[in-house]
């Protein structure tokens, strides 16, 4: 589940960086209004951000119970196991604060634009 979890926010992040570095398009007319809004609901930036730090959790989770569960004494759970999934743990961590920080540095350089 941890596996899945940290490719499903590998590929969200694939995503948003591919869409990020598409080509910037001009305005649309008055009349190609509704085809932009249309466009614009396909992609619903806050859910995929709310899937991804929930995919983020899981995989903390999931490292959190390996590793009380070779606290308890369980022989199915090796200390390898424990380093994977801790170091999965870390990675997708550090990789959803650099998105925070990504975000709040944009949400700070739009407040600064001058009007």
């Amino acid at each position: 589940m941890s596996d899945m979890s940290i490719n499903q926010v590998l590929a969200q992040m694939r995503v948003l960086s591919a869409q990020a570095q598409a080509p910037v398009q001009q305005a649309p007319a008055a009349t190609d209004v509704t085809d932009a809004t249309r466009a614009a609901e396909g992609v619903d930036f806050s859910s995929l951000l709310k899937n991804s730090i929930n995919a983020v959790n899981d995989v903390q989770k999931a490292s959190g119970a390996l590793k009380k569960e070779f606290e308890l004494g369980s022989s199915n759970v090796s200390m390898v196991d424990i380093a994977i999934a801790s170091e999965k743990s870390k990675v997708a961590f550090t990789a959803m604060t650099q998105v925070r920080n990504k975000l709040v540095q944009a949400y700070k350089d739009v407040m600064s634009m001058p009007i």
